[in-house]
């Protein structure tokens, strides 16, 4: 693709992608407005399918929406609420980590910058990013499969893992788009951008398209 072909991408991409499922933590973003629910639910999204992330994240808001109610709980009871997502055992350690670090060094309020988020236990790349797009409005560029993949199968990057695919469309994809990107990809990609014999035949930007390793597509 040429690269000025981002922009038609985008365009096309956020006029589709409506009809489609929004990504949970994006509907988390949207009606709570609230860094701390973001924060979590995309601790618990990872390795998870949507459908279970919602629900495990309705189940432990209720019991807990802010630092100081989730450390009253105990690790069986985070558990007990968020099974049965990826690593639930794992979460719930770094869920109590997470809120008693915000607790005693950040005032009990989410920080909105990278690298303070990256001192968290639990929190990746993806995550620190996704909170600060989502959770303050804030420039970045979130990276997950679904981003990564697909940048690299329309040709518009050439990269080895997510961080370098961070890294590089942070030099390369005009700011502007940086904060929906991350939303416009996975939603394709779940939908017609698929891992495996992607939906080429109705893709709305398959004319922009290069398909770098794809060997079979619908």
């Amino acid at each position: 693709m040429k690269p000025s072909d981002i922009h038609k991408i985008v365009k096309v991409l956020a006029r589709e992608t409506p009809k489609w499922d929004v990504p949970i933590v994006t509907l988390v973003a949207e009606s709570s407005k609230d860094p701390f629910k973001v924060l979590i639910s995309t601790v618990l999204s990872l390795r998870t399918k949507d459908e279970t992330t919602a629900q495990a994240s309705r189940r432990l808001f209720k019991l807990a929406d802010n630092p100081s109610d989730m450390l009253k709980l105990s690790e069986k009871e985070i558990i007990k609420a968020i099974y049965p997502v990826g690593f639930y055992k794992t979460k719930a350690k770094n869920i109590r980590s997470i809120c008693d670090d915000l607790i005693t060094q950040y005032d009990g309020k989410v920080p909105d910058d990278i690298d303070e988020l990256l001192k968290f236990k639990g929190v990746g790349r993806k995550t620190a990013n996704l909170v600060v797009t989502l959770g303050y409005d804030k420039p970045g560029i979130c990276v997950d499969t679904h981003v990564h993949r697909i940048s690299n199968r329309f040709g518009y990057i050439k990269t080895k893992t997510p961080d370098e695919t961070e890294f590089v469309l942070r030099d390369k994809l005009p700011k502007k788009y940086w904060i929906d990107y991350n939303n416009l990809l996975v939603s394709f990609g779940q939908h017609l951008c698929r891992p495996i014999s992607p939906k080429c035949s109705i893709c709305p930007v398959e004319k922009y398209c290069d398909r770098v390793g794809v060997s079979t597509s619908r």
